[in-house]
């Protein structure tokens, strides 16, 4: 373990915890407000529980989410201040933005929304959480430029050995950002609704508020359904993109070793991908040609070709990412939402058939796929970025010119151990409270309905019993 790996182990795990946070609070903001919606247009008082219950989930995860982040940003100038040196007027504007707008933004008016209960007028209530959602957005947008930047280099100049930026415009139309944060957003969407369905199953299996329940379920059932579908349509763009921009990624999710035309598809590889050591090898015909460039017929560079190519164009070094790595993160992921589309359909069928009692290995399946766009969601994330590899900035500079110097090393690994234990105690409090506040469900009398959120979260933290 050098200062190299010390300090991409520790971007690594906080990062992972924090996107485990990340998805579900984009897409239940979203949720949240519509059920707020439907409220004030319909005067049904059941919405209103559906909002303040899935609220009071909502909220306990966007702080969670709020505590994880901060750090990311301090790693940059304390782990990787060669990387912010480089490219910190580039990287720098997005971030700023992202800070002052969005996330004041979403913070303000959820401070509205969660003491205006009775208050405000509730169109002006109703706005106020739309406000949030917006902003929670927003912000993934504004994080998503400057990862695209990483991705995809575009609008800059280079002065005196550093990155500046000659065009603001070309951050916003990076063709990366364009497929990237679609399938961030949609992926959110997705999340949630696994999420609405999960815990809503758990209580119609119980017959507990079944008229909250299977409305929220309804709801999470058509919205989970498109958005899995975006998801895949849109994952494709990218993948597609990524044929064309980073190629080495794509071979390496393929472990493909050598330029094929047309290019197979590998199903399974067991072996020694390090090493192209392959012990057993299942591969589709042409079906990499496919989904690369939408013909049966179309060559995919391997691993081997793009090594020597990019070895003539930034010269001597190792341009292979982890192959491991990348091509099981990218099964996983795969299988991880071809399994949701499928539970997706089956959830869609349920409502659309009014059907709500079913056995309970159906409620049991979807209270277990909650996991499962956690899982796929990681599991990209982690292909996105090690596939990068060993660019931090992709084509410019590397990881290791990247990495701050004179930090020792001892403080690193101590560092690392303490964001891990720390990290791993709050996704620990956050899954426990989620799992406490879900199981409760909605209560039963009409007093305890009308308990506003603000005094439900006095609660989370011992100011009422």
């Amino acid at each position: 373990m050098d200062l190299l790996m010390l300090s991409r182990l520790q971007f690594a795990i906080t990062t992972v915890y924090h996107f485990f946070f990340v998805p579900l609070t984009l897409g239940l903001s979203v949720m949240v407000a519509l059920m707020e919606t439907i409220y004030v247009l319909t005067d049904q008082e059941v919405y209103k529980q559906m909002t303040k219950f899935w609220g009071k989930l909502f909220l306990i995860n966007f702080a969670m989410g709020i505590v994880t982040g901060i750090v990311q940003e301090f790693q940059f100038g304390m782990n990787w201040s060669e990387f912010s040196r480089y490219v910190g007027d580039i990287f720098g504007a997005p971030l700023a933005i992202e800070a002052l707008l969005a996330f004041f933004l979403e913070s303000v008016f959820l401070g509205v929304w969660i003491f205006g209960w009775d208050k405000l007028s509730r169109g002006l209530h109703a706005a106020t959480i739309w406000l949030v959602a917006i902003g929670a957005n927003i912000s993934a947008f504004w994080i998503l430029v400057a990862n695209s930047f990483m991705q995809q280099p575009v609008g800059y100049i280079i002065q005196d050995g550093r990155l500046v930026l000659e065009r603001f415009s070309a951050l916003i139309f990076n063709p990366n950002l364009w497929v990237q944060f679609p399938h961030t957003i949609t992926a959110g969407f997705t999340t949630a609704a696994f999420f609405i369905m999960g815990i809503s199953a758990y209580h119609l299996m119980r017959k507990n508020n079944p008229d909250v329940f299977q409305r929220s379920f309804q709801i999470a059932a058509i919205i989970g359904t498109i958005s899995i579908i975006l998801v895949g349509l849109i994952g494709h763009d990218q993948a597609q993109h990524v044929v064309e921009t980073q190629p080495m990624k794509m071979a390496a999710a393929e472990a493909l070793w050598t330029t094929e035309d047309p290019a197979s598809f590998s199903i399974l590889t067991i072996g020694d991908l390090s090493q192209r050591n392959e012990v057993f090898s299942i591969r589709l015909p042409r079906l990499l040609s496919l989904m690369s460039f939408n013909q049966i017929d179309g060559e995919v560079k391997g691993i081997y070709n793009l090594q020597e190519e990019y070895t003539q164009l930034y010269g001597p070094g190792d341009y292979i990412p982890p192959v491991a790595f990348v091509y099981w993160s990218f099964r996983i992921m795969v299988g991880a939402g071809t399994l949701l589309l499928l539970l997706a359909f089956v959830g869609l069928f349920l409502v659309m058939a009014g059907v709500f009692e079913v056995p309970s290995i159906i409620y049991k399946i979807f209270m277990l796929a909650i996991l499962l766009p956690y899982i796929a969601n990681s599991a990209g994330w982690i292909m996105t970025e090690v596939g990068r590899v060993p660019w931090i900035v992709y084509g410019l500079m590397v990881l290791k010119d990247g990495v701050s110097i004179t930090v020792p090393i001892g403080v690193v690994a101590a560092s690392l151990i303490v964001y891990t234990i720390t990290y791993a105690a709050l996704m620990g409090a956050d899954i426990y409270l989620l799992t406490k506040f879900a199981k409760a469900g909605v209560p039963e009398s009409n007093e305890d309905v009308t308990n506003t959120p603000a005094e439900d979260n006095l609660s989370l933290i011992g100011v009422q019993d």
